[in-house]
């Protein structure tokens, strides 16, 4: 009687007939992911049963193309990660669940609003697009386990974000966050109300702690992506000798980051804006690397952190950030760049983007982040402007 058990080794998958053993050889047919290869001595050999023999390698070549079938499947599932399950599925995942898939992309927003502006949208939806494939992660300080909101929220800007497949929103909860880091101690101690510039000092903070434990990259809520970042281990230079930390990226546990928070609370003074953030990093990289000035659009490397050209992300310096609320005659390329940075920090007036205005962050919106555009600036001038009419 014929027995037929499947045997797996590394990169291929094995027939075997245990009943079959001539000369002490063991059997096996073996089937690769491009061809099959059968070699089977009783079949080639056995002069009684030449239509058994056609028969059963017809059995056993259907047997590996099923198998061979169900293996590729099983890689196109992983190839697709589980973004491509329903929408709804994801309120079934812990931030653990998601942080594990490893590479996230992680935004933080340490205030207590719950509808994240046009530019907060437009950022998170950007990274959607640019890395597909990746866990986009929203830390909101606002959000509660109990808070109700899902993708019929009155929220525009909420509803719009958890529809996509790849973008995940949830409570940002520090105490958590910050166990098991150096981090714990400091936040045990601090008392937020009588901090000058707490919800700065708690954001950096969290990307720190975030970063070291599940690794990934962070971005500001600012940062608009327009193509993926080919670094896993990088700092973001925003002019030459200084770091800025509105985009980092590194792998889980990379001592780095570990030193970073380390020095957050060694040297804390929350008075001091940015001395937590970009003044930490730019200290930290001074003391293991000798950083000079950039030249032309080259990156620098020191002890396998990339310390990226201001181009990279910073193409209009700060004191020029009113440029991308300008109309340009004509707008730059940004060939050299791999996400923009709009300065919000600085745009104390709030200027916002404008449906038909023409200036460059309207043109950036179109291409980058369209779904927000269309449903928080387009559809929302159309309402106002049908309510000012109904007034009328």
């Amino acid at each position: 009687m014929l027995q037929t058990v499947w045997v797996s080794s590394p990169g291929s998958w094995a027939l075997r007939e245990p009943d079959c053993h001539r000369d002490g050889k063991q059997t096996s047919w073996k089937c690769g992911f491009v061809r099959t290869i059968i070699q089977h001595p009783c079949l080639r050999h056995d002069p009684k049963g030449p239509g058994k023999a056609r028969m059963l390698k017809k059995i056993q070549i259907c047997l590996c193309f099923f198998v061979v079938s169900g293996i590729l499947y099983e890689i196109s599932l992983l190839s697709s990660c589980f973004f491509s399950y329903m929408p709804m599925s994801k309120h079934f995942l812990t931030p653990e669940q998601v942080l594990n898939l490893g590479k996230s992309i992680i935004f933080l927003e340490t205030t207590e609003r719950l509808e994240p502006p046009p530019l907060v949208s437009c950022s998170v939806e950007s990274a959607a697009r640019i890395y597909q494939d990746r866990p986009i992660i929203l830390f909101m300080k606002g959000l509660t386990n109990d808070t109700a909101l899902d993708l019929n929220s009155s929220y525009a800007a909420f509803s719009l974000l958890s529809s996509m497949k790849n973008v995940f929103i949830f409570p940002l909860q520090m105490e958590t966050v910050f166990q098991e880091t150096p981090l714990l101690q400091w936040y045990n101690q601090v008392v937020p109300e009588q901090e000058k510039n707490w919800v700065h000092v708690s954001s950096d903070a969290s990307r720190l702690a975030l970063i070291w434990k599940y690794g990934g990259i962070y971005m500001d809520t600012d940062v608009i992506s327009i193509r993926p970042i080919p670094e896993e281990s990088f700092l973001a230079a925003q002019k030459s000798q200084f770091s800025s930390n509105g985009i980092f990226g590194f792998p889980a546990h990379h001592k780095f980051i570990w030193d970073c928070m380390e020095d957050f609370v060694l040297k804390y003074n929350g008075n001091i804006w940015g001395n937590q953030g970009p003044f930490l990093m730019t200290r930290m990289l001074k003391a293991i690397c000798n950083l000079t000035d950039f030249k032309g659009t080259e990156d620098h490397s020191c002890q396998n952190i990339s310390f990226l050209n201001p181009q990279r992300f910073y193409p209009i310096p700060y004191p020029a950030w009113g440029r991308y609320y300008e109309v340009w005659d004509k707008s730059p390329s940004f060939n050299h760049s791999y996400a923009l940075h709009l300065w919000n920090f600085m745009n104390h007036n709030r200027k916002a983007v404008v449906a038909g205005s023409n200036t460059l962050a309207e043109k950036l919106y179109k291409a980058y982040c369209p779904t927000t555009y269309e449903d928080l600036i387009q559809n929302a001038e159309l309402r106002d402007f049908t309510l000012s009419e109904d007034a009328v």
